[in-house]
């Protein structure tokens, strides 16, 4: 077989042709897709393929993932004790099969670039407040403002809130213990509306690392290795990108769906269930 593969003719077909062109055409619409994600797609298709052989594809083809870059210095919203602290209720417990039962958030700084009339560079700052369902780890709501402000956290909540009323069981919004977390006004409104409030230890990223998956996601496709020089690029490049991480953007642990995708066909299985 290695001298028939050695001097094989050239007139031969060569079997990967097909499957080649189809993972050019998906790298062309998801650029961050690596091969395990693209082998996930592709089986969705009713394809039968080796994450081995796709990996070969596209080393072949040099289409390796190059959009990550170095890191930037973390956002850090703890200030000590400036209001009220919660109990860690989730305890790392992320998952869960009951949509809008656990919700998570946090807050994450980015950076962007202005030059000023003297054509000096300053460094300016945006802000990003999601909250996401532990269900399908959709984002349900967020806000994107200049600075991090109370009123940017509790509109994020409040929405957030609106979108989890249809939840049967008594709701829990995770977070870290960060100085928006501890105000009275989000207290308050928890407790008004009967949910739980659980917090992260103490310098403990790792109780919340669902949220801190998500904005390394989030910077490693769109943010790290790239220079934004206004509010309003940074702004819209992060609208596109929570568009497309709930819409499009699949995960094995979703069964290749994407988070709106798992969603829906789950809602439409317990339609069936109780029809029956």
């Amino acid at each position: 077989m290695y001298w028939q593969n050695k001097f094989k003719s050239p007139e031969v077909e060569d079997p990967n042709a097909a499957l080649e062109a189809q993972i050019i055409d998906i790298r062309k619409q998801h650029k961050n897709w690596g091969y395990r994600r693209i082998c996930g797609y592709l089986k969705r298709l009713g394809q039968r393929v080796n994450h081995k052989r796709v990996q070969r594809i596209i080393k072949k083809l040099g289409l390796q993932v190059t959009s990550y870059g170095r890191k930037s210095r973390k956002y850090y919203s703890y200030k000590g004790n400036v209001g009220r602290t919660a109990s860690n209720r989730v305890h790392r417990r992320f998952d869960t099969c009951i949509p809008h039962q656990k919700i998570t958030t946090d807050t994450s700084e980015f950076k962007y670039y202005k030059h000023d009339s003297k054509g000096n560079e300053t460094v300016k700052k945006l802000y990003l407040d999601p909250f996401m369902d532990l269900f399908n780890r959709e984002i349900i709501s967020y806000r994107i403002a200049p600075s991090p402000t109370a009123q940017n956290i509790m509109s994020g909540l409040n929405e957030a809130i609106e979108k989890t009323n249809d939840c049967p069981y008594r709701r829990t919004f995770h977070s870290d213990q960060g100085w928006g977390y501890q105000m009275h006004a989000y207290v308050d409104t928890l407790k008004k509306h009967k949910i739980f409030q659980s917090m992260s230890r103490k310098g403990n990223c790792h109780d919340n690392s669902v949220m801190e998956n998500f904005f390394g996601i989030l910077k490693q496709e769109i943010y790290y290795g790239r220079k934004f020089y206004s509010y309003e690029e940074l702004e819209s490049e992060i609208n596109e990108f929570i568009k497309y991480y709930n819409e499009d953007r699949i995960k094995e642990k979703l069964d290749w769906m994407s988070p709106t995708e798992y969603r829906l066909a789950k809602s439409n299985c317990t339609k069936i269930s109780e029809e029956a």
